[in-house]
């Protein structure tokens, strides 16, 4: 990371902190607090009023970010225009969503069926225009436009979903969605690539200074569907969307326990877990959202780490045995 870049990230923090607060004032002020879904975890009630649709900042800050990245030579405007679209499209299902919420004074905006119909509609151009050339699994392996649309868009479809399905806890999405920004950094080859990565963690640090436990602000569909979609798009842009896998490693894991309890629910009539998503498990196990959230972080870590080295050990055996 350049100093430039190292700079810039610093200066949207700290605006990205200052607009935030402004936020928590107003949606405090004009009794814009969050519902809080009667079917979850009773400790949650307390949370009820909390102002939410702390992503939208980072939404609304992002042209900025990318337009000074560009004029401080530290990108190019093409390469941001590419990696920020898809986030600004996820965030507006997202904020549809929030907005929906609000207006009703329910937990409930968008039915799963619109959402899911909405999430696909904005992929589906999105996953056009990235695959024109082929999409690249690595700089070494690319697949055909044929394919890469229907494997963009499930893909992308299915991040905004697990992404917005973690974000249960105090500082549990926001944490991750760092992580994951941190190893995108790690492996990196443009300016425009870590310019995008280390902004897109300067908002969700900032994000996170208000909403650690217990939380003053809320992500909302909005945050969660723009960090989903940001992260996806560094993957593809970079030209290594396998590493999808290792940004995504723990958001996979919580989408995928909701997917084994709903069909061991439908097909059973049982449950796996006590509660999905999987955080809430741990919650009615007894466990404090602190240390689910601090635990799951590592998970993340850990688990973004070791399968970041198997792929890496797979891809250079496989150059190595070509050679």
């Amino acid at each position: 990371m350049t100093i430039k870049i190292l700079c810039l990230s610093l200066i949207f923090f700290a605006v990205s902190l200052y607009c935030q607060g402004i936020l928590i004032r107003g949606m405090r002020r004009f009794n814009m607090g969050e519902a809080i879904k009667n079917y979850g975890p009773e400790a949650h009630l307390k949370k009820r009023g909390t102002p939410g649709m702390g992503g939208i900042i980072a939404l609304l800050l992002s042209p900025m970010m990318a337009w000074a990245a560009c004029a401080s030579g530290a990108s190019d405007a093409g390469e941001m225009l590419r990696i920020w679209s898809y986030p600004a499209l996820a965030a507006s299902v997202g904020l549809l969503d929030d907005i929906l919420k609000y207006r009703g004074r329910s937990s409930e905006g968008l039915s799963s069926l619109q959402k899911l119909a909405l999430q696909t509609a904005v992929s589906i151009p999105w996953a056009y225009f990235a695959s024109r050339g082929g999409v690249c699994l690595t700089p070494d392996i690319t697949v055909p436009p044929e394919y890469g649309v229907p494997l963009l868009t499930f893909l992308g479809v299915g991040i905004q979903n697990a992404v917005n399905v973690t974000d249960g806890l105090d500082g549990l999405a926001g944490g991750a969605v760092a992580i994951s920004l941190i190893s995108v950094l790690m492996w990196s080859r443009s300016e425009s690539l870590t310019a995008s990565a280390a902004l897109g963690l300067a908002a969700v640090t900032a994000f996170l200074w208000h909403n650690s436990n217990p939380a003053q602000l809320f992500m909302g569909d909005v945050g969660s569907h723009l960090w989903a979609g940001l992260i996806l798009s560094l993957c593809v842009e970079g030209d290594s969307l396998i590493f999808v896998i290792p940004a995504g490693f723990l958001f996979g894991i919580e989408l995928a326990a909701v997917a084994i309890q709903i069909a061991a629910i439908r097909g059973f009539k049982r449950k796996v877990f006590k509660m999905s998503p999987l955080h809430h498990h741990f919650e009615l196990a007894g466990w404090s959202e602190p240390s689910i959230v601090v635990r799951f972080w590592l998970v993340h870590a850990a688990g973004a780490t070791a399968a970041a080295i198997l792929i890496l050990t797979v891809l250079r055996g496989g150059v190595a045995s070509a050679r």
